[in-house]
């Protein structure tokens, strides 16, 4: 009790000059700091930066950003007659409620820096969360936002990372080849393949992994190679087309289930 009242005192002493020159000052301060370490770091390798960086960059700020805030009231506190240390263990009973009270926040924390570790997904991927699509345009210490396809974007704890799906860009496709083609040649045609849909507009690390499965009239011989989720299903449309041609090209026709009939 006596505790509180020295603080309501003390609160009663103000001082309102000291406390907005610290306010600006501290304003001041964190935007040299911003300047220099997250946009020179970020003009610098705009172009090169990868987009688990771009998360860091974005998690970096936000850091910054409450550990400013946090710094200038302890501060403001000080200077204002306030015993920032018999304060603080003063609240410490406080403290554990108001600790119980933002429990769901401190696990957002605290997946956000799962999120980084882990690499579950960064700024720049597309996700799913509950049916809706959308790529992730920020990372922050406690949620995520993310843009839908009609634009809208919509922020989502980190504690509910559980319930996202990370849209890989990987296309996968099985060429059904005839039993009658030697392996050999069918690895030929594969090189072929590959080279041709290399070509193709957004694919890219094209490969040939040989055969996948054995059917009951074809050999399925796998391809695969990475697209931008954006133009995911429209590079493998480019795909299949590119592989009709090179198989019309090397006159192989692709095998279809035929049913034999036997008389007695």
């Amino acid at each position: 009790m006596e505790e509180f009242r020295k603080v309501v005192n003390d609160f009663c002493h103000f001082n309102v000059i000291d406390t907005v020159i610290i306010i600006i000052l501290s304003i001041i301060i964190y935007r040299i700091v911003y300047n220099i370490f997250v946009k020179g770091f970020k003009s610098k390798l705009d172009k090169k930066i990868s987009k688990k960086n771009k998360t860091y960059v974005r998690l970096i700020t936000s850091v910054l950003k409450y550990a400013f805030i946090g710094l200038t009231l302890l501060i403001v506190l000080q200077i204002n007659g306030i015993n920032v240390s018999s304060l603080l263990a003063g609240v410490g009973i406080v403290g554990v409620v108001i600790g119980l009270a933002i429990q769901d926040a401190l696990k957002d924390v605290i997946r956000g820096f799962a999120i980084l570790s882990d690499n579950y997904y960064s700024v720049g991927d597309t996700v799913i969360y509950k049916g809706t699509t959308g790529k992730v345009l920020e990372l922050g210490l406690n949620s995520t936002k993310i843009q839908d396809l009609t634009g809208n974007v919509i922020t989502i704890a980190n504690r509910n990372i559980e319930e996202m799906t990370v849209v890989s860009g990987t296309v996968v496709i099985n060429i059904p080849l005839s039993y009658e083609l030697k392996v050999k040649d069918a690895k030929k045609v594969m090189e072929e393949v590959v080279k041709e849909v290399s070509k193709n507009n957004n694919t890219d690390n094209v490969r040939y992994l040989g055969v996948n499965n054995f059917n009951d009239s074809s050999i399925d011989y796998l391809l695969v190679f990475d697209s931008l989720v954006d133009t995911k299903l429209q590079a493998r449309r480019d795909a299949l087309s590119t592989i009709l041609e090179v198989l019309e090209k090397n006159n192989i026709e692709i095998p279809y289930n035929q049913l034999d009939i036997h008389n007695k």
